[in-house]
């Protein structure tokens, strides 16, 4: 599968829409979606991408300690080691596709603050 990192213009900013949602690896939601490498846990952020005179909302996954402190709506932030992955399937005979996108962390504007522990 073919990971593209994502360029951003110096004119490109971001603001978290949402705060970080659990992601699952089943249906039923028991179990916690992890990174292969780290075995962290894995969380979605919805954020806008503000560029020029247009803004896109995009779901952004993100390892729970790549999660700064005072992540809050309207925070602007910067998704540090963004890539964007292309995704197709077939199901029930209906193609579905889309692009997921992954940052190693998100960095708050202005001073990263640390990233949150876990126990």
């Amino acid at each position: 599968m073919a990971r593209i990192r994502v360029g951003l213009l110096p004119s490109t900013s971001f603001m978290v829409g949402n705060m970080a949602v659990p992601k699952y690896s089943d249906a039923e939601k028991t179990q916690f979606a992890t990174d292969r490498e780290t075995g962290a846990k894995l969380f979605t952020v919805t954020l806008f991408l503000m560029e020029e005179d247009r803004a896109e909302a995009m779901k952004v996954t993100v390892p729970e300690t790549g999660l700064p402190n005072g992540l809050k709506p309207g925070v602007p932030v910067i998704p540090v080691e963004l890539f964007a992955t292309p995704w197709a399937r077939i199901f029930n005979g209906s193609l579905s596709d889309g692009i997921a996108y992954r940052a190693d962390r998100l960095d708050l504007v202005g001073g990263s603050a640390p990233a949150t522990e876990t126990a």
